[in-house]
């Protein structure tokens, strides 16, 4: 099962991560905060399609570098000590909720737990650097309490994302009604075993999406009318 192939190439991205981290060293006076997005989906949505037209319609808007993050691009930060470290540099005392988000994980979470207390930091340090688009990873909810975050979820049928899925990985629709069960369920408890959150909890997002019934293009401009209309 080739599942990474639903993820955007690493390369280019990380690549573009450690530029955008370049300029920010040597661009002085740069207004703060800078506005962060969260996207939190149903496997199967389409949010990667959607959140690269996010990306470039932000750049296109704003002339400034975005930066798109998710699974494969956070652990590859983390695996890069340098790379970390410089994501890191600026925590400090200005998320001094951080700790007490920490303490609020779920005693069930018993694995695991040193290495995504590293991401969730790391989401944090990006999310507060701004001019980030944050997929999955629990991001609406680790990052609830900052204000310059904006928070979305993609939903669908799931005619929809078994459709979507087949088409996507080359797999008849029989596997892909599996796969699409499989990781959903995988999805909510994560959520709820490392996070102690309800994923269904709508009140943490700003808008919802149908994926059925709105395009990718359709979702992507309204997520950039409404974060930089404030």
């Amino acid at each position: 099962m080739q599942e990474s192939r639903l993820i955007p190439s690493i390369d280019k991205r990380l690549g573009a991560f450690i530029e955008m981290n370049r300029r920010q060293d040597v661009t002085p006076g740069e207004p703060r905060p800078k506005p962060a997005i969260t996207i939190s989906r149903e496997f199967g949505c389409e949010a990667y399609p959607m959140a690269e037209l996010l990306r470039q319609q932000l750049e296109s808007r704003t002339k400034q570098s975005w930066t798109l993050m998710d699974k494969a691009l956070l652990d590859e930060v983390a695996k890069n000590h340098n790379l970390s470290a410089q994501v890191l540099m600026n925590l400090g005392e200005k998320n001094r909720f951080l700790d007490e988000f920490l303490s609020t994980f779920s005693p069930r979470w018993k694995t695991d737990k040193d290495y995504y207390r590293l991401l969730c930091k790391q989401i944090i340090a990006l999310a507060e650097e701004g001019n980030v688009i944050i997929i999955g990873r629990g991001g609406a909810q680790v990052t609830q309490r900052m204000k310059n975050c904006y928070h979305f979820r993609m939903f669908a049928s799931h005619s929809f994302k078994v459709a979507s899925i087949a088409k996507r990985l080359s797999i008849e629709k029989a596997e892909a009604e599996v796969v699409v069960e499989k990781r959903q369920k995988e999805r909510d408890r994560f959520i709820r075993d490392f996070l102690d959150r309800d994923p269904y909890d709508l009140n943490v997002y700003h808008l919802i999406f149908n994926n059925d019934r709105n395009s990718a293009t359709r979702i992507a401009e309204t997520i950039v009318e409404y974060v930089l209309k404030g």
